[in-house]
């Protein structure tokens, strides 16, 4: 994996650096290094039959933001599965078709959705996390919430010694909780 990173990079630097003419074969080759990747991560997969996942449905092509945000602000956590739409799908180019990963070893799949549907996401279905400590529930409270909305600060409630709730920047509910 470390290999296909570092191959990626130097793609990139490579089409930053080139000429105008170059950039078709730049742009076809970054293509097919970005299909090898996700190709590369689906052989990782450990999604196994009948499991139960949690799957976002982006009506605002922000499917690949969020699962990114996720990933990287959650312990334990990977893209399995990425599969994207081509070049004369019903979105744009290289959004996300249907994405697998874990977030925390809890299994999540994505899409940027093609139809625009009257419903979107609500609180009423929520994330809820027991934090380990109260600096974890802090620092995800805090990431969570930024350009988000909250819907309960943190505070006892009495049924918790620490609770919060959020709705992040991409529209979907977290319960936080410390006891």
């Amino acid at each position: 994996m470390k290999r296909i990173t570092s191959l990626l990079i130097i793609t990139l630097l490579i089409c930053n650096c080139s000429d105008v003419k170059h950039n078709n074969e730049a742009n076809e080759e970054l293509i097919a290094l970005r299909a090898e990747l996700d190709s590369l991560k689906a052989e990782s997969s450990n999604v196994t039959k009948g499991q139960i996942a949690t799957f976002l449905t982006f009506q605002d092509n922000n499917a690949e933001n969020a699962m990114n945000f996720y990933v990287d602000l959650f312990d334990n956590s990977k893209i399995i599965n990425v599969q994207r739409w081509e070049k004369n799908g019903p979105v744009e180019e290289g959004k996300i078709m249907h994405a697998t990963f874990s977030l925390n070893e809890s299994l999540f799949m994505c899409s940027d959705s093609p139809p625009i549907h009257k419903w979107g996401f609500t609180p009423a279905v929520s994330n809820y996390i027991d934090c380990k400590d109260e600096s974890e529930l802090k620092r995800l409270f805090s990431k969570l919430s930024e350009n988000g909305e909250v819907t309960m600060p943190l505070n006892n409630y009495g049924f918790s010694q620490k609770f919060g709730w959020v709705i992040d920047q991409f529209g979907v509910s977290w319960q936080l909780n410390f006891n």
